[in-house]
């Protein structure tokens, strides 16, 4: 028995430090444009809900890609009847994820009226409608002081919101970047967490973040929030984004799953016992999407107690009585 557990502490702490994430998606934008399979332009001037005052066109004199970075420019030109022009592109119907990590290495101009953002809606926008669809908000910041905002808005009887911020110069980069779980959204700023918003079981109406969401990039001039651009705001003002990556957390990536049919369980889902076929092992592990040690199980009558875990998908790590290391998937429900 003490050797089982010295080879138990020893397999977790190597299974923690090889724990990774794998990226599924990613821009560098390193080509001569705006890849058209990864992004689209969002063009339009109604002002979208903040009473926002750009336009928002598909000119390269708003949106190009040099450098390796993509380079989105607000002007103080008249087009229509909006007063700027400035840029947005977007993934939807282009790429979705639900869970992982996503970031941006971005920085953004300062200046009366300026609202930088790097942001996710709900997929389901169109059939549910804002702020039905829920909101992630990665990063924002608007005119000239000094705090990163990270928020999310949802609808719990009316629109809610709730979010943290961090202080930054936002005109140097900076990786800005959630990790978004069934259980929780953290929000960080060069590897620095700063807030976070527990959406476990929908708690405060949050069941929104139990979905697919998209990407949105842009730089809005004015709005209700930041006000106005004044006679000290610089134009044209530049927000230059280095990339944009999105990640799967595996922490099985080290050991691989190749293995995994010598544990066999069922059901899966499972609401209450996670029951074993013939198990070689005697204790389990359990972790969360994002790596965090849940807890650690004895096997009794070949089965687990899971019915006190929250509704979603986690991790289970076995070490067989010969000292094989085996990860697997489950769903609670």
């Amino acid at each position: 028995m003490k050797k089982f557990k010295f080879i138990s502490i020893f397999s977790l702490l190597t299974f923690i430090s090889q724990a990774q994430w794998t990226m599924i998606w990613n821009d560098e934008f390193d080509g001569p444009t705006l890849d058209n399979t990864k992004w689209t332009k969002d063009i339009g001037g109604w002002g979208f809900g903040n009473n926002e005052s750009q336009y928002y066109t598909d000119s390269p004199t708003n949106l190009s890609v040099s450098n390796g970075e993509l380079i989105i420019t607000a002007r103080d030109e008249q087009f229509q009847t909006n007063e700027y022009t400035s840029a947005k592109i977007i993934t939807k119907g282009k790429f979705q994820m639900h869970y992982g990590k996503i970031e941006a290495r971005l920085k953004a101009p300062m200046g009366k009226g300026l609202w930088p953002a790097f942001w996710m809606l709900g997929t389901n926008i169109d059939q549910v409608s804002w702020p039905r669809c829920g909101e992630i908000d990665v990063m924002e910041h608007i005119n000239n002081n000094t705090k990163i905002n990270g928020t999310a808005h949802w609808d719990n009887v009316g629109h809610n919101y709730m979010g943290g911020v961090i202080d930054a110069d936002v005109t140097e980069f900076h990786t800005y970047a959630v990790i978004w779980d069934s259980l929780a959204i953290k929000w960080y700023m060069d590897e620095t967490l700063y807030f976070q918003l527990n959406i476990a079981n929908g708690v405060n109406g949050t069941d929104e973040f139990q979905f697919p969401f998209y990407l949105l990039l842009n730089l809005a001039v004015g709005g209700n929030w930041p006000g106005y651009p004044d006679a000290t705001t610089v134009f044209p003002a530049e927000m230059a984004v280095d990339y944009v990556r999105v990640y799967e957390f595996d922490p099985f990536a080290s050991i691989s799953e190749l293995n995994s049919e010598l544990i066999k369980y069922y059901p899966n889902p499972a609401s209450e016992n996670l029951i074993f076929e013939n198990p070689n092992f005697d204790k389990v592990s359990i972790f969360s999407l994002d790596g965090k040690l849940i807890g650690e199980k004895i096997v009794q009558s070949n089965s687990i107690d899971i019915s006190y875990l929250e509704s979603g998908i986690y991790l289970l790590r076995v070490i067989t009585n010969n000292g094989e290391v085996i990860g697997k998937r489950f769903v609670k429900q």
